[in-house]
């Protein structure tokens, strides 16, 4: 399960393990490894974050599990049915240490499951939806490393100086159905663009110029619609490098993967001239977020917030305030309403 790894341009090369360590007689792998750490990075990026965005970190560790394991699913569903080989058993398509697992397919049902898990627990949506962005650019940036140890998901052959060249490259090239774009020629014995570093570089450049722009942003939802403009450009240019794609019109190259990328920079953009006209001069205020308690209790009390707290407690702020002003904002405002939903209840 190794691979010698070079990097002729670069004078660099590496032996890898596609195995991490093992447990008993369970390999784990790097690739889970990869993805695990991103994901973990990412979770720690919402929960500092989602006070901001007016979320309830309790609420939203519910949204997280069913939206991380369904979206893993649905990754593993989407590459299964893209895959250009048909699998000889459930167990083979049920099995993901070895890799297979389609971004595009998480992203859908990451977002589709997550959005209902927002209505059920009561967590807004939108919000959600731009720190989810977020993550999936940490996860991405970070989980594509997993494919560096598997060697897989690279690009057709380069002149560059960081061409990447493998015996899994070579062999990968040599026995399987390779997808290359109009005029290109593969020889397996030449070096191949690391694909998965550009991704991953994309990615985190993304999060870096997202996160900048998070107390910039202009309505619920931006974030989000930013993310699609940005990962989908990146995946259109990087897609046409790949040889292991699922090609949609072979006369002009184009993909699978570069149809879905264009649609979601078209539809990012749309979006954002529409929502920035429509919320052109309106600063964008976030709603305070309630505990689930405190939530409960309202409900349960027929009242509205603003019959239960003092005028002069603050409900919302400007998106563009301090993250330290949120914290202090929504701990008050949750004493309060406690207090005086304690209180109503006392007197009833």
């Amino acid at each position: 399960m190794t691979n010698l790894v070079q990097f002729p341009g670069l004078g660099l090369s590496f032996e890898l393990n596609r195995v991490a360590f093992s447990i008993g007689n369970i390999n784990i792998y790097w690739y889970g490894v990869c993805i695990a750490v991103g994901l973990c990075l990412a979770l720690v990026f919402a929960f500092r974050k989602c006070q901001e965005f007016g979320v309830d970190p309790d609420s939203m560790v519910d949204v997280i599990l069913i939206g991380v394991v369904l979206g893993i699913a649905s990754a593993r569903a989407y590459y299964v049915a893209m895959a250009p080989f048909e699998y000889e058993s459930i167990w083979e398509m049920l099995a993901i240490r070895d890799g297979g697992l389609a971004i595009y397919g998480g992203i859908i049902g990451g977002f589709f499951f997550g959005g209902l898990a927002c209505k059920w627990r009561g967590v807004p949506v939108l919000p959600m939806f731009d720190l989810t962005a977020m993550g999936f650019l940490i996860g991405q940036g970070l989980g594509r490393w997993g494919n560096f140890f598997n060697q897989e998901a690279f690009g057709c052959n380069t002149t560059l100086p960081w061409g990447m060249y493998s015996e899994a490259t070579r062999n990968y090239l040599m026995g399987s159905t390779v997808t290359a774009g109009k005029g290109v020629t593969i020889d397996p014995n030449l070096p191949v663009h690391p694909t998965f570093l550009y991704e991953s570089i994309w990615c985190l450049v993304g999060f870096f110029l997202l996160w900048r722009y998070i107390k910039k942003r202009k309505f619920n939802g931006d974030i989000t619609l930013r993310y699609l403009i940005w990962y989908g450009a990146g995946r259109f240019w990087i897609e046409a490098l790949r040889t292991d794609s699922l090609m949609l019109v072979p006369s002009i190259g184009l993909r699978v993967s570069q149809l879905l990328a264009g649609i979601a920079v078209v539809a990012g953009i749309a979006g954002e001239i529409y929502f920035t006209h429509k919320f052109k001069d309106k600063p964008l205020m976030t709603k305070l977020a309630l505990t689930a308690e405190n939530r409960t209790l309202l409900k349960k009390s027929g009242k509205t917030l603003a019959e239960v707290v003092p005028a002069e407690v603050d409900t919302e702020l400007l998106a563009s305030m301090s993250r330290e002003m949120f914290l202090a904002k929504t701990a008050e405002l949750n004493r309060e309403v406690k207090k005086s939903l304690d209180e109503s209840e006392k007197n009833s």
